[in-house]
């Protein structure tokens, strides 16, 4: 139920943000949004090994919300940056899926959630 949650808060979130900048000047939720780049990361990689199968889900909703931000330069990569760097992180970490790694798929779906309400209700239009 959380994981519905949380791709359909980040999927509205992401569509109600301000609209693209003519410049790639830093907008004023970059930060929230790179934390949840990073756990979107973190997510593809934990659910994985955990046997979801749910296949590239997580990934491609990292691309739903690059499509809606459209951000270039910098910020795009910034974004990607922080997608590899929680993958990367827990790849490191965990082989296979244990009890931790189930925890820290709670864990990073609720403060994904979490950041999800509070961009849509800070920066909707």
């Amino acid at each position: 139920m959380l994981k519905h949650a949380l791709a359909a808060l980040i999927i509205i979130s992401a569509c109600h943000l301000a609209p693209a900048r003519a410049q790639d000047a830093a907008a004023p939720f970059d930060g929230d949004l790179q934390r949840l780049a990073e756990i979107l990361g973190t997510l593809h990689y934990l659910r994985g090994i955990c046997g979801s199968n749910e296949g590239a889900k997580w990934r491609n909703e990292m691309q739903a919300l690059i499509d809606a931000e459209t951000p270039s330069g910098d910020r795009r990569a910034r974004m990607i940056a922080g997608f590899n760097r929680g993958y990367n992180g827990f790849q490191q970490t965990y082989r296979t899926c244990t009890p931790a790694a189930s925890v820290a798929i709670r864990r990073y779906i609720e403060e994904g959630s979490k950041i999800s309400r509070d961009l849509t209700a800070r920066y909707a239009n």
